[in-house]
């Protein structure tokens, strides 16, 4: 689902800082990261914009630098999937058709770094540890992706909503308080949920005492025990 390239030595703003990403400079590899940051571009998009869509050339890859990407994908039907929400630090858009099959949008006020693929790939073949680092990056993805493969096929509502708001706090480095930027209808999308569903599940919660809800944006965890016990299923 998500992935990050991190460096707790280099604080340009493009590579920062993260829990859980992968770590760089003990090995000697943070000339890896500048020499990536040498070869990308930043743009930046406002909420809701696009930044890349399905069937465009997938000839370039991107990490977050700052706010929240959805990776999304309009079915057939009309209905809308989210695969994934990329945070300051991810990377997405590593795929390995020649045409993207998702579509990137910015959640809120975004920058991204977009890298091209050749500049990319020849870099790789200066720089094994580049080599290493984008392979443990698709290593965690696909990790990541059959944990969601339970999360859709086997968990019930308040097991999807619990395991989500318990990820996205891992992922932000949250304690207590959290702000999403995303939607209810975001959220959803991702949980393959309706949003009333979505919506009834954190009422719950709030009821139950395990969160509270000041405002449509922000959660605050007032039981992790108990959110962690019906998210157990993960």
């Amino acid at each position: 689902m998500y992935r990050q390239l991190t460096n707790a030595g280099h604080f340009s703003g493009i590579i920062e800082p993260a829990r859980g990403g992968i770590a760089v400079a003990h090995s000697g590899e943070l000339e890896t990261l500048v020499a990536l940051e040498g070869i990308g571009t930043r743009l930046s998009f406002s909420r809701n914009q696009e930044i890349y869509i399905e069937g465009d050339a997938s000839d370039c890859w991107y990490k977050v630098v700052s706010g929240t990407v959805r990776i999304c994908k309009l079915l057939a039907d009309g209905r809308r999937h989210i695969a994934e929400f990329c945070f300051s630090g991810d990377c997405f858009g590593l795929d390995s058709t020649g045409s993207r099959v998702f579509s990137a949008e910015a959640v809120s006020d975004t920058i991204v770094l977009r890298l091209p693929r050749k500049a990319t790939e020849q870099l790789m073949d200066q720089n094994p540890a580049l080599a290493r680092l984008l392979r443990e990056t698709m290593l965690r993805d696909l990790a990541n992706a059959h944990s969601r493969m339970l999360l859709l096929g086997r968990m019930t509502a308040p097991e999807r909503v619990a395991a989500f708001l318990l990820e996205i706090f891992e992922r932000r480095d949250a304690a207590r308080t959290l702000d999403l930027p995303m939607s209810r209808t975001d959220i959803a999308d991702y949980l393959g949920l309706t949003v009333e569903t979505v919506c009834r599940t954190l009422s719950m919660f709030r009821h139950d005492r395990i969160i509270a809800v000041p405002s449509p944006h922000r959660i605050e965890l007032l039981d992790r025990a108990a959110l962690e016990a019906i998210g157990e299923a993960q």
